[in-house]
């Protein structure tokens, strides 16, 4: 696969997305992926019922609202544990912070949440319902688009306004006006009603700081738990000179999926800025060590296990084998993810 195969196959490459306003971006997200997982490394098409089958498993968790804290060791600010760490609390509270108070409803996917985007994705059933948000500034753009979809209806989640929009009898999206500088979209997929949707959105909570992040199931790795799934990650992989491990705790919240890309992104952006200016360098030891380091991600176990869910490791080789056989990686910061 060449490299312009892979920046094509990827409907969120930069070069793509940066000719593109967050309504048409949208449109592709929706048309490429029928999850609507919005991420550049985006998961092979699974529905709710395989999706068990898959390495990254539905999440096995309720997140029935808790609206009694944890007891906190020492009392940093009214209500705010410090079992938490200073980025998950901001990460936290830079999110609309949305729960499905009713039981049956589990967390499948989470990413985001370090910056104004995000997604989380629950499902009970033949039913899913995800949540992505993003910045104020983009709400127009998707206000036009989804008025192409249908006539737009009000709806709203605790007295949170919004418009709810039709694609088909079973597919409802309802968008939701600015708020506290981002705006969130809940889209339906799999078995639904109007009625249904309609029902569920009374159970859509908005909860504090404290509440959302006891709600997160211990398989999704908030920043306070970063340094420790990151050493399972970084396991038997060879670490580039000057990798910065402070960069992971920065990561924001994650299903294991979507943290074990970006910290493999962290090492695989390394280890081939290592082998350009060694090759600047006239290093031809310094280059050998970076190709054999790229050419062992093959047998990292973190990106075998990550195979049978999606295609980050696909592309992450192809970029390995390039520089195994001596050609540039032209384009490798953005397939990849690097910062």
């Amino acid at each position: 696969m060449t490299d312009d195969r892979l920046r094509d196959a990827d409907p969120y490459h930069p070069s793509i997305v940066e000719r593109l306003d967050g309504a048409e971006q949208t449109l592709l997200e929706e048309i490429m992926s029928e999850d609507r997982v919005i991420h550049p490394w985006r998961r092979r098409l699974v529905t709710a019922v395989a999706a068990a089958a898959v390495l990254v498993a539905v999440l096995a968790v309720s997140v029935v609202v808790r609206h009694q804290s944890a007891p906190s060791r020492d009392q940093a600010a009214p209500g705010v544990s410090t079992r938490w760490s200073a980025v998950a609390l901001k990460a936290a509270e830079q999110n609309p912070r949305l729960l499905i108070d009713e039981p049956g409803w589990t967390a499948k996917t989470v990413y985001g949440f370090a910056e104004q985007n995000g997604t989380i994705g629950f499902v009970n059933g033949p039913r899913t319902l995800e949540m992505n948000w993003y910045p104020a500034d983009q709400y127009q753009d998707y206000r036009r688009d989804r008025k192409g979809v249908s006539k737009p209806e009000a709806g709203q989640i605790q007295g949170w306004s919004g418009d709810v929009y039709t694609y088909s009898a079973g597919d409802f999206a309802l968008q939701l006006k600015p708020r506290d500088g981002v705006f969130v979209e809940l889209r339906t997929g799999g078995t639904w009603n109007r009625a249904e949707f309609d029902r569920v959105l009374t159970h859509v909570v908005q909860v504090d700081v404290e509440t959302w992040l006891e709600a997160l199931p211990p398989e999704i790795v908030t920043p306070g738990r970063a340094g420790e799934a990151a050493t399972k990650v970084l396991n038997g992989v060879p670490i580039p000179p000057k990798f910065d491990r402070s960069k992971i705790e920065a990561l924001g919240a994650n299903d294991p999926y979507q943290f074990g890309a970006q910290v493999v992104a962290l090492v695989g952006c390394g280890w081939i800025a290592e082998w350009e200016r060694a090759r600047k360098a006239g290093d031809a030891g310094a280059v050998k060590r970076a190709a054999d380091a790229l050419s062992s991600s093959h047998q990292w176990k973190v990106l075998n296990d990550m195979n049978a869910a999606g295609d980050y490791p696909e592309v992450f080789w192809e970029y390995a084998d390039r520089i195994a056989a001596g050609k540039q990686p032209s384009g490798y910061q953005q397939a990849l993810g690097c910062s």
